[in-house]
């Protein structure tokens, strides 16, 4: 045998591989060959396009089934809770993370349980109608909390406006009414339980206060009431006296006012009869009646000095004379009665004096009396007093420590409504473009999905690139799928594309070797119809036109496949079987073939044990005597999977020409025949690539091809 040159140099016209593809094997993984996903999507078009359609039918549906949800949103400020006891605005600007983490905190806090709890009992949703009956809820009888908590958490949506301290609060349901109120009643209790906890201490303080002032109050009352009612059943009426500045500074019954009214009013009695006594027993007029006395002398003193004057002028018949002495006589007798009422009245005086005296003695017994009874019902009363007493100062006390919580805890809350929740006008799902677009997401996924799968499954060879890279042999021919039946016709036009094809993988053959193209090589592949038989045609063909004299042996014992399609007529006793059985001789059962200028060794006899044939020394042997009549000897073997035909071939040429069909067989299938070749010490010269078509385009093969591909019958 010849020595024969790199193969990897002799293929010049096989794709390099590109970057990407260089740089994964470099990585020792599979290249993410785009270029394959993107053919295998061309060839799953309509697939493609089906799923597509059923995502957007799917979206279609899903609009028109799907529940109407409403969406009410209200809308709060959330500012930083500082402490700033003076009116200066602080000098230290706050932290941004602190800030941030603040913010972040209460976001969480508005999407707990701890609120949802709020709301439930807030609202007291487990029995409002239109709640459940909303979420379908009130057909199922009692609704658990658990089961409440996770609708209103399911519901609302947390949003934050961004660059700003606002923060929207979104309630969705299937009512516009149930949505608006329920948002509305979130922020709420967020207020609220923000308020709470800054002030909380205060308001307990106060609730507690509330409490016990309360139940102070009623016991002010019942103490109030037994001390009045003890008075009234008793009949003690108390007077209270104040001083000054108004605050109380005695009390006292009334019956012991007035003993001491009585005791003090019977002194001055007993003065003023013990007066009235004196002045009788003295005679003493009293000053009413010397005054009148005084004053009748006066008067009497005068007319008699008017009347002593009348008479030194007039005589005794004078008429103002005889007046004036009938006037003296009148203040004499005048003079001389007030003496008598005088005296009686310093006796009705006395008398007077006396009896009030007497009266007031015995009022005065009485009201001893009546103290002296009610001082044992003072005690009690002192005793009831005292507690009422108490009970006042209590509540006085802790009525002022109410009011100074109440001034104290009456903080504002750094947290605002700004924004109500209105009854939304419109659903906002389902959404018939968001339906639509997840539909065609979906279409698009599934189809991703598809050609994923399809293509990581169909290991085939699509890049003939792969055949070097993957496989570790050279690509000596690229051979076009075509669409006519005549196969014949094709390869007798020159210019058509597959007899180039071929006249490509001749050129290459012919720098296998440092002679050129070796002497005898064997066709085979992985499996029957990869184009096998019609490959060993156009190459036979292709070097005839060289000027070479070439021998083609049909060795497929089994199927002679190759016979048929020449359409050799041959008898049970002509062929290579006969040969090797030693029945014929080579030249007995050689053909020409004039159409196309070889010469061509039928199969022959299908015999029962075809791989003991083939073993012998006798193929060897047939083949080296060929070569001194033929510049070039070929053989087409059987498939190499599930037979040992081509094993044994192999040992008898130089070396193999594998024939791979694009599309075709799995990469691990070529690999396990190429490794069942190399283990019985073939030589692979290379591989032909056969039937591209579009599939193939992308990668830079078949341009112009796309024909089909009838390459005869399906036993080549």
């Amino acid at each position: 045998m010849n020595n024969t040159t790199d193969p990897t140099a002799v293929f010049q016209n096989a794709a390099a591989p590109t970057a990407a593809q260089s740089e994964a094997d470099a990585h020792g993984g599979l290249p993410l060959n785009l270029e394959r996903y993107w053919v295998q999507a061309l060839s799953l078009k309509f697939w493609i396009l089906g799923l597509i359609l059923l995502g957007l039918l799917f979206g279609l549906i899903a609009t028109l089934l799907a529940t109407e949800y409403f969406r009410a949103t209200s809308r709060i400020e959330i500012s930083r809770a500082t402490e700033n006891i003076t009116n200066a605005a602080p000098l230290e600007r706050q932290n941004r993370v602190d800030e941030m983490q603040y913010l972040e905190t209460q976001y969480q806090l508005l999407a707990s349980k701890f609120l949802a709890r709020r709301v439930i009992d807030a609202g007291n949703l487990a029995r409002d109608e239109k709640f459940l009956t909303a979420f379908g809820l009130d057909e199922a009888g009692t609704v658990s909390e658990p089961v409440l908590e996770r609708v209103l958490l399911g519901n609302v949506t947390i949003t934050p406006v961004e660059q700003s301290n606002l923060v929207d609060i979104s309630f969705s349901s299937p009512s516009a009414e149930v949505s608006s109120s329920l948002a509305n009643l979130w922020a709420e209790e967020f207020l609220d339980a923000n308020y709470e906890k800054r002030f909380g201490q205060n308001i307990e303080a106060r609730d507690f206060l509330e409490e016990q002032i309360e139940e102070l109050r009623e016991r002010l009352s019942i103490s109030e009431r037994e001390l009045v009612n003890y008075a009234n059943a008793n009949e003690i009426v108390v007077i209270n006296n104040t001083g000054e500045n108004g605050s109380e500074t005695a009390s006292q019954s009334l019956v012991g006012a007035e003993l001491a009214a009585l005791n003090q009013a019977l002194a001055e009695a007993t003065t003023e009869r013990i007066a009235a006594q004196s002045a009788l027993n003295a005679g003493v007029k009293n000053e009413a009646g010397q005054a009148a006395a005084a004053s009748l002398r006066a008067r009497l003193a005068e007319e008699q000095a008017e009347l002593a004057e009348l008479q030194s002028k007039f005589g005794p018949g004078y008429p103002e004379i005889k007046a004036k002495k009938s006037e003296i006589a009148s203040l004499r007798q005048a003079l001389s009665g007030e003496d008598s009422v005088d005296n009686e009245a310093l006796r009705a005086a006395f008398r007077k004096a006396s009896l009030q005296e007497q009266q007031l003695q015995a009022k005065l017994r009485q009201a001893k009396n009546t103290f002296l009874g009610q001082q044992g019902q003072g005690i009690q009363y002192g005793i009831l007093k005292r507690e009422v007493d108490t009970n006042s100062q209590l509540y006085d006390a802790l009525l002022q420590r109410y009011k100074e919580l109440e001034a104290a805890g009456a903080g504002k809350n750094n947290m605002t409504l700004i924004e109500e929740a209105a009854v939304p006008g419109g659903p906002y799902s389902p959404s018939l473009t968001r339906n639509l677009f997840l539909g065609l997401l979906f279409g698009v996924l599934a189809s991703g999905t598809l050609v994923f799968l399809r293509e990581t499954l169909d290991q085939t060879i699509r890049d003939p690139a792969d055949i070097n890279r993957r496989l570790g042999i050279s690509a000596l021919g690229l051979i076009p799928r075509v669409s006519t039946d005549d196969i014949v016709k094709e390869l007798e036009q020159r210019s058509s594309e597959l007899s180039e094809a071929y006249a490509t993988a001749r050129t290459n053959m012919s720098f296998l070797t440092a002679d050129g193209a070796p002497d005898s090589i064997m066709i085979t592949s992985t499996r029957p119809n990869e184009g096998k038989s019609i490959s060993s045609v156009a190459l036979a063909r292709s070097f005839v036109q060289l000027g070479k004299k070439v021998l083609l042996v049909d060795a497929d014992l089994r199927h002679s496949g190759l016979s048929d399609f020449i359409g050799v007529r041959h008898g049970a006793d002509r062929g290579l079987s006969a040969v090797l059985a030693g029945q014929e001789q080579l030249s007995d059962v050689t053909i020409e073939i004039e159409e196309y200028g070889f010469s061509m060794v039928p199969a022959g006899h299908h015999p029962p044990n075809p791989v003991e044939l083939l073993a012998s020394d006798r193929l060897k042997e047939l083949i080296a005597k060929a070569q001194d009549d033929y510049d070039l000897v070929i053989v087409d073997s059987a498939p190499v999977l599930g037979l040992a035909d081509a094993l044994e071939v192999s040992r008898a040429v130089e070396g193999v020409v594998y024939i791979i069909e694009s599309n075709g067989e799995n990469i691990r299938g070529i690999g396990n025949a190429l490794s069942r070749l190399k283990t019985a010490d073939a030589r692979i010269f290379g591989a032909i690539v056969t039937k591209l078509d579009d599939r193939n385009s992308s990668y830079g093969y078949g341009n112009g091809y796309g024909y089909g591909y009838g390459y005869g019958t399906a036993n080549q």
